[in-house]
């Protein structure tokens, strides 16, 4: 097979062109054309224009190639899932422990059996946060790729994740792990198993204007002969997304697809307490009493102001530990994609010595570093890079994330009364919710700063703009230490 290039300067005007071609004239370059503007028109005939291409001399494919072309199978050779295995296999970061290598298991006697009936099959792994279902699904996508035949392929709502998963494996295998949003990938077959981490941020909206189930997510299942989502409900932070269990459920049942559950409920963040995750579940819950924390097995406290935060967090960085700040949607973020970012979020408060305002920048927009400003990592690194403590992380940047330590400020937009937890959708200066009557609002909010809360590993401070939140949460949780570290 042969090649042929031309170079095409679609707005270059005839003088640049001349002196372009004049430069090449007598080099390696002299073989490609280069054309500009004046070239590319169809007068005095279009065969001139197509010999000025250099494609004159082409033919049409016969309509059975064509008909090949369009019915071939594309797939990732058996050497790359081969070595993208075995680099997942040998990541200790990728380690199961417990309950998770029992749900793997079982994930592949569900796979083995759906394989072995020859129809189509929807597997679900629930859990909180914290009860390893990235890794499970990480480790899966491993296995997957060292069996005979196989075609599998992780897929994730999240941008953020998609881009840290392919860090942690390498770019080499970026096609195996891509993002999912409103299109089927195109290498998904009858044969593939699809893993589809966060399955609660799949997209919803507009396609339940159309049919009972999502229109995109649909397709995926139907495409693939087996699906496996790993989904916690309470993570559904926006209207425009939304999976139950119980929607997999009747949509496996419509299509003849054979349907298994399972549930994670070993708790491995959060320095493994259960106390901990179990806490916030009920802290974050539209209706009952919380109740105060009183578990010696995690790092929680109340901060008195912003500042404490800021102290508890440097601390822990300068002694090579994460740790991060994130906070609700409360304030502008119209920073520029190119750093310097502005210090948007800001705080008023009464500290040691007097009135004074705490401000921080929310975290880059961009999906790349720029090379200027090595301390403002990229929005999908914002939780693991240098320099991301000193900007404020959202439940966009943060959720699906961990760090070791974990500061939360609760903003305006959620407060705590005697009756309970009042929603103040007019607070959030986020577009999607903020036009939300109260009561829808509320879920949302209650499951944003539930996924905030649950980013440590080791400690989490809290903190609340509003007075009478922060009184109530004093009486549920301990102060801050100002000697702690």
């Amino acid at each position: 097979m042969t090649a042929r290039s031309t170079v095409i300067l679609h707005d270059a005007p005839a003088a640049l062109v001349a002196a372009l071609r004049a430069t090449v004239a007598h080099g390696p370059s002299a073989a490609y054309p280069v054309l500009g503007r004046d070239d590319l028109t169809a007068h005095p005939a279009p065969l001139d224009l197509a010999r000025r291409l250099g494609c004159a001399g082409l033919r049409p494919a016969g309509r059975d190639d064509i008909d090949r072309f369009l019915h071939i199978t594309h797939r990732s050779s058996p050497a790359l899932l081969e070595r993208a295995g075995n680099v997942i296999e040998g990541h200790d970061a990728l380690a199961l422990v417990g309950d998770q290598d029992r749900a793997r298991q079982e994930v592949l006697h569900a796979v083995d059996a759906a394989r072995g009936r020859g129809n189509k099959s929807v597997i679900v792994v629930t859990g909180g946060p914290g009860t390893g279902k990235t890794v499970i699904a990480c480790r899966l996508l491993g296995d997957l790729c060292k069996q005979p035949g196989s075609n599998p392929r992780l897929l994730s709502p999240s941008g953020t994740l998609t881009r840290q998963l392919r860090r942690t494996v390498g770019d080499a295998f970026k096609g195996l792990i891509t993002t999912f949003l409103n299109n089927v990938p195109a290498a998904i077959t009858h044969d593939s198993v699809v893993l589809l981490d966060e399955a609660h941020r799949a997209r919803t909206y507009p396609d339940h204007q159309h049919a009972v189930f999502p229109v995109t997510l649909g397709k995926l299942i139907g495409h693939a002969a087996v699906t496996v989502l790993f989904l916690d409900e309470r993570q559904i932070v926006r209207p425009t997304e939304g999976l139950t269990l119980t929607q997999l459920r009747q949509h496996a049942q419509r299509t003849g697809s054979a349907f298994a559950h399972i549930d994670l409920t070993t708790q491995f963040r959060c320095n493994g307490s259960r106390a901990y995750q179990q806490w916030v579940d009920h802290l974050f819950r539209t209706t009952g009493p919380a109740s105060p924390w009183d578990s010696g097995d995690y790092d929680l406290a109340l901060a008195a102001h912003p500042e404490q935060l800021d102290h508890w967090v440097a601390t822990h960085m300068a002694n090579g530990t994460t740790a991060r700040i994130t906070a609700g949607f409360c304030w502008p973020w119209d920073s520029p994609a190119t750093p310097p970012l502005l210090p948007e979020v800001a705080i008023p408060f009464d500290g040691p010595n007097g009135p004074r305002t705490w401000a921080r920048a929310w975290n880059a927009r961009a999906d790349e570093q720029h090379p200027d400003h090595p301390d403002v990592p990229a929005r999908p690194f914002w939780a693991t890079d240098t320099g991301g403590h000193h900007q404020i992380g959202c439940i966009y940047t943060a959720q699906g994330m961990e760090y070791a330590y974990n500061a939360v400020i609760m903003g305006p937009d959620l407060v705590r009364r005697a009756d309970g937890w009042i929603a103040r959708p007019e607070e959030s200066h986020d577009a999607q919710l903020r036009g939300l009557p109260p009561h829808r609002y509320l879920q949302y909010a209650l499951n944003t700063y539930r996924v905030l809360a649950t980013r440590g590993s080791r400690g989490t401070r809290f903190y609340s703009t509003d007075p009478l939140t922060q009184r109530f949460l004093h009486t549920l949780i301990p102060p801050h230490d100002q000697e702690a570290h």
